[in-house]
């Protein structure tokens, strides 16, 4: 086993540890396009990843000026959504391996995410990730923060039961590396292919492969 100062890995789950980014941008186009409104899926993914979804959804009305409430949009998108889940949704590139990696290392990891713990779970099971996370899955809508706001890292963090600087976190969206910086983190983020705004902050590494974090964390434990 390794000698390393990384005692938990903190995974963002939506275009981190599952592929699910351009789905979610796919289901707001669908819904928008139910409601008789359009938006590009280019849009989406340059402009609407991450963050808290009641602000998403509001700011994608605004562009595509869509005027309906708030509490007829939202169930609609989270319907589409778990549709193209059922039918899509996959693990991405590299995570069972770098999980695998985490327990031979004895090293811990959690997911931090902005959607509801439902949403959490049913990612993880359809990918075949959910018995890995038992219990160990956070959700701001239990720490009442979103990314950015570094709350809800630190509020993994400390129910994990280690300091933010025993920590390292994994997310994909500029929103997400945010948080990682501003709670204390070292942030990785990972490019996946949609994000044309990556961080150009020199405190976060960016990592193309969720199992470069494997070499990477061998190299610091010589």
């Amino acid at each position: 086993m390794i000698k390393t100062k990384i005692k938990c890995v903190i995974f963002d789950c939506d275009g981190t540890l599952v592929d699910s980014e351009k789905l979610c941008c796919h289901a707001l186009v669908n819904v928008f396009e139910q409601f008789g409104s359009h938006i590009s899926l280019e849009q989406c993914l340059a402009q609407f990843r991450g963050g808290k979804l009641a602000d998403v959804l509001s700011d994608a009305m605004a562009l595509a000026e869509l005027d309906i409430s708030l509490d007829l949009l939202e169930p609609a998108y989270r319907n589409e959504l778990n549709h193209l889940f059922n039918e899509k949704l996959q693990v991405m590139p590299g995570a069972e391996n770098l999980l695998d990696f985490l327990e031979r290392e004895k090293i811990e990891y959690c997911v931090a995410s902005n959607g509801p713990k439902d949403k959490i779970a049913l990612s993880l099971r359809l990918t075949g990730l959910l018995e890995r996370f038992e219990g160990k899955m956070y959700s701001a809508f239990e720490a009442n923060a979103w990314k950015p706001d570094p709350d809800l890292l630190m509020y993994s963090a400390f129910h994990m039961g280690f300091a933010a600087d025993e920590c390292i976190y994994v997310d994909d969206t500029p929103k997400g590396v945010e948080a990682g910086i501003n709670a204390g983190m070292r942030t990785f983020q990972l490019f996946n292919g949609y994000d044309i705004n990556q961080t150009t902050d020199a405190r976060v590494r960016q990592i193309g492969h969720l199992e470069e974090l494997i070499e990477i964390i061998r190299q610091e434990s010589n």
